[in-house]
């Protein structure tokens, strides 16, 4: 008899790490046009930690006022397609998957159902569960903004906040696109971001951005660290200004400081596609783009998880060991 229950790391009301759980709950059931994924690995991240926490408060209006409305969090995941509904015609059982979840969440399960033509891709042979799982929340957030950004090659482009999920993505993106890039992180991680293939690399203890005039063609702040007026200052006429991790306050000192400076801000929340997804598979598949995991947790550690990404300063990903080797 096929089991009708699965683990997943639940939480019930909004707070600190402690509050997920490992529950027992319903095994999902393919619809017609969805597959259901056997999650090997997945991943916690910063929109993870940041809906937990209800921060910014807003998110509740979406995600619940009092309580989550959805219990189960992890909008990443690498797996193998268990089961498909009758009218799936792109994957078949056996095929080993990675991608978002987008809006649905639920990848902190032993089980999710996602529609066929949700933003995944087939994993690439070269890449383990864990490493796929560690490419989509940073790969595709950095991919939708550059791309946005519209980064050509020989433009100067300065990653800050290098050493996160998103800031590592966008240094190897960046210079998958012929970009020259310069990396912000912290004394610690110099050297390790160096090896991801920045051209210049910057510690932030020690270089005070503002002292350098106008000379990026894009900015991508991708940790809401850097004062806006800063940011600013050091784009070259014309130059972009991306805030990918920026909440209202610093939307609105974007646009105000933009405005009359014929620079450009970009913000807003990043699309998660199939295209994205296959575009991913074929950087790691040709080696332009490395996963990089900063711990590997077990499942029952997800809590664990939770707290190393709340500390704000993790090198890489969080990933989660659901099931298999």
């Amino acid at each position: 008899m096929k089991a009708t229950t699965m683990k997943a790391a639940v939480y019930r009301r909004y707070g600190a790490p402690e509050l997920v759980k490992i529950e027992a709950v319903d095994k999902p059931v393919p619809a017609d046009h969805e597959i259901l994924l056997k999650i090997h690995a997945t991943a916690v991240n910063s929109a993870d930690s940041r809906l937990r926490r209800a921060d910014p408060f807003a998110v509740r209006f979406v995600f619940g006022l009092f309580r989550p409305r959805k219990p189960i969090l992890g909008g990443v995941l690498s797996g193998v397609v268990e089961a498909v509904g009758k009218n799936v015609t792109k994957y078949r059982v056996g095929d080993a998957l990675f991608g978002a979840t987008a809006m649905v969440m639920g990848a902190h399960a032993e089980y999710l159902c996602l529609p066929e033509s949700g933003a995944l891709a087939h994993k690439p042979d070269n890449l383990s569960h864990e490493e796929a799982a560690a490419l989509p929340f940073g790969g595709m957030t950095a991919l939708y903004f550059l791309r946005k950004a519209g980064v050509q090659s020989g433009q100067k482009v300065l990653i800050y906040g290098a050493s996160g999920a998103v800031g590592i993505a966008a240094v190897q993106i960046a210079r998958s696109m012929g970009a020259h890039v310069t990396a912000v992180c912290s004394t610690g991680n110099v050297d390790w971001v160096a090896s991801l293939g920045a051209d210049e690399v910057i510690d932030y203890t020690r270089t005070n951005l503002s002292t350098f005039g106008p000379r990026f063609d894009v900015l991508y702040e991708t940790v809401n660290k850097l004062p806006v007026t800063d940011g600013v200052t050091i784009l070259r006429p014309g130059g972009k200004l991306i805030l990918g991790a920026a909440l209202l306050k610093e939307m609105l000192a974007g646009g105000w400081h933009t405005l009359f400076s014929g620079k450009k801000m970009i913000a807003g929340v990043a699309a998660e596609t199939a295209e994205a997804a296959g575009f991913l598979a074929d950087l790691a598949e040709t080696g332009r783009i490395k996963a990089a995991i900063g711990r590997v947790f077990s499942f029952e550690q997800i809590a664990e998880a939770h707290a190393w990404t709340d500390g704000g300063h993790k090198r890489g990903n969080a990933v989660i060991r659901v099931c298999g080797p």
